[in-house]
């Protein structure tokens, strides 16, 4: 299996922001933005595994800076980083003012999708070759986050143990 370069992968889409899309601080619904991030999300995951792919989890979404009706919103992702089945799908999130052409990071993302074969089982994929700047230090802090992926995994399932699914009227 050949592995690809991260601009195999990318995908960049830019919308503006319109009176239903901002919440009571005229800003973006940060709702909307996740929406959105998973979205382009799965297409670089697809677009790399050539695969049907499911979200395996949304590891972070950081809100850096409030996108406002002013601004368009581009996001910019791609595979930062590669296991067996699973890959880390990078997304960056850039304001821009319409009126002044500034631009910011407005937000950014880190996504794992697991790319299944014919039987909805996990398939190998494609290893990922870094060559920006920006891709090589994403994909050179990869192994740390899918670790803490782990861990925080093991955790999670850990603590569901604890909690009940009885409906809260029956207690």
């Amino acid at each position: 299996m050949d592995a690809k370069t991260c601009n195999e992968s990318r995908v960049v889409r830019t919308s503006r922001v319109f009176p239903n899309d901002v919440n009571n601080h005229n800003t973006l619904f940060g709702g909307k933005l996740m929406s959105d991030v998973d979205m382009i999300a799965s297409i670089t995951a697809q677009r790399h595994s050539r695969r049907d792919c499911v979200t395996a989890s949304t590891d972070s979404v950081d809100f850096l800076s409030p996108i406002t009706p002013e601004n368009s919103v581009c996001f910019e992702s791609f595979v930062t980083w590669t296991g067996t089945s699973s890959m880390e799908v990078f997304v960056k999130i850039i304001a821009e003012n319409l009126k002044t052409g500034a631009r910011k990071i407005a937000a950014t993302a880190f996504l794992t999708f697991v790319a299944l074969d014919d039987q909805g089982k996990p398939a190998r994929i494609p290893k990922v070759i870094p060559e920006t700047e920006e891709e090589i230090k994403l994909h050179e802090t990869g192994q740390e986050r899918a670790e803490m992926r782990k861990v925080h995994r093991k955790n999670s399932k850990e603590l569901a143990t604890h909690f009940t699914t009885t409906k809260p009227w029956e207690k």
